[in-house]
């Protein structure tokens, strides 16, 4: 099942679960999505037909963004003229969750809620032999156990290859 929806000025192929982008959308507070442009409908066997008003397509917003910036340079050779300006173009990130047609509806897959991290257990609680030997090792070290440098190498004078009168 898919729909031909147009947004923002372009068509779009769409099923339900697709993530589509589309030119920034006014949405609601609830963050719901209707498509009031369907262009044309496939009903599932093969068929795809013209909507009458029955169709809609439905999504709900992911993400509202700047596309990456994209540099406009105008010049005219020999004249001294140069113009450089820089554009983002903003979008919203759409989720088909819903396309109805003929009395069927077609819904995505719900999203898995995505669970916190559990937070860390202190390091103190599980430390193991090698670690506690590699801290002591360090304490040691600390206190002026370690092992002393080597004297730093003295450096040579250069001569210089002036002659002199």
């Amino acid at each position: 099942m898919y729909a031909v929806i147009r947004a923002g000025g372009k068509q779009f192929r769409v099923a339900p679960g697709d993530v589509i982008r589309v030119e920034k959308l006014a949405t609601g507070t609830d963050g719901r999505v209707d498509f009031p442009e369907i262009l044309a409908v496939s009903g599932g066997e093969g068929k795809i037909g013209k909507p009458e008003s029955e169709a809609s397509v439905v999504g709900e917003v992911v993400e509202e963004g700047r596309s990456p910036k994209i540099l406009v340079f105008h010049y005219k050779r020999k004249k001294q003229y140069k113009k450089l300006r820089g554009h983002r173009q903003s979008y919203t990130a759409v989720r088909i969750t819903e396309i109805n047609f003929d009395g069927q509806s077609f819904k995505a897959p719900e999203l898995a809620k995505k669970q916190p991290k559990p937070k860390k257990v202190a390091a103190e609680e599980h430390e193991t032999e090698h670690e506690a030997e590699h801290k002591t090792a360090k304490s040691h070290a600390k206190k002026g156990h370690a092992k002393k440098k080597a004297a730093p190498k003295k450096s040579v004078k250069k001569s210089s290859t002036k002659k002199k009168k």
